[in-house]
């Protein structure tokens, strides 16, 4: 499990999260409070969040690798099970504590908390293939 598993994971997500919120966006941008006229008028048309989100991936499967070779995790349906159990069991926690305590209403939280469960589980399976 080399940079390039890392890389490969990485990839995987985002692409993930470009399906996961391309066809959740209505919900996502009524429970944001973005409107569709933000969206059309370029607004959110910065590459920024992208970037960011890129970075941020690549930040967890990079951790996810060292932790499962610490643990000696070798096997796809093993690191995917390891990437649920991080994606929903810290991750997505750390979500809905951020959004209690902001106000944002539980159709983000499950959207928000959804992607970092099934992506984590993603990033885990892709990197158990190397």
């Amino acid at each position: 499990m080399g940079f390039l598993s890392v890389l490969a994971a990485t990839v995987a997500a985002f692409m993930f999260g470009g399906a996961w919120y391309g066809s959740l966006g209505k919900p996502w941008m009524k429970a944001t409070g973005i409107t569709a006229e933000q969206v059309e008028g370029g607004a959110m048309k910065s590459p920024k969040p992208f970037i960011i989100s890129f970075i941020m991936l690549l930040t967890v499967a990079g951790m996810m690798r060292h932790g499962l070779a610490m643990a000696g995790i070798e096997s796809a349906g093993k690191s995917a099970l390891a990437g649920f159990g991080i994606g929903a069991f810290m991750a997505t926690p750390w979500i809905v504590t951020n959004h209690a305590y902001s106000m944002k209403p539980p159709t983000l939280t499950l959207i928000d908390g959804g992607y970092a469960t099934i992506g984590c589980t993603i990033i885990g399976l892709v990197l158990g293939l190397f």
